[in-house]
């Protein structure tokens, strides 16, 4: 469960990086706005993933079995920030094409999740990893929601459920 934890702030931060990096291509105060919120809320979800830490019991008394699962699961991640990396910000020019983005980036790091979770057998790690599932699913949803309105209200009105 430690080395997904750790692949969930690396999630996060990359999706940070990239929201925050696209800030400087983006000009239409709206979209700064709601990249301005996409990053704060990946840095909040890292936050939220490393203050799991000190409830991660340790599964293994065998470090280099640890290690090489460690190794293994970076080598699935890499350096990707899954649909993000490729996308051009400069070009999204609308409020709802920049939330439809984020959308499949959520749904593509449950995905990650998801069949992360197919391999796990420990109960007690499925369940933290439920968790983990679940507050990714509920970003997409409330993303989700902001489309549906028509991205017209800030999404800085969402009330924080974390």
């Amino acid at each position: 469960m430690e080395e997904i934890i750790d692949l969930a702030i690396q999630i996060e931060k990359n999706g940070e990086r990239i929201y925050r990096k696209a800030l400087g291509e983006i000009s239409d105060p709206s979209l700064v706005s709601l990249l301005q919120w996409l990053a704060d809320e990946e840095a909040e979800h890292a936050k939220w993933f490393s203050d799991m830490r000190p409830t991660i019991k340790q599964t293994t008394d065998d470090p280099p079995l640890a290690e090489r699962g460690k190794t293994i699961l970076r080598g699935l991640l890499g350096g990707q920030a899954f649909s993000l990396e490729d996308a051009n910000f400069s070009k999204i020019d609308q409020v709802q094409s920049l939330l439809r983005l984020a959308i499949e980036f959520e749904k593509d790091t449950v995905v990650f999740y998801e069949m992360i979770r197919s391999f796990v057998e420990d109960q007690e790690t499925r369940d933290q990893l439920d968790a983990i599932i679940k507050e990714e699913n509920r970003h997409a949803e409330e993303l989700q929601e902001f489309l549906h309105k028509g991205g017209n209200a800030f999404p800085h009105l969402f009330k924080k459920k974390m």
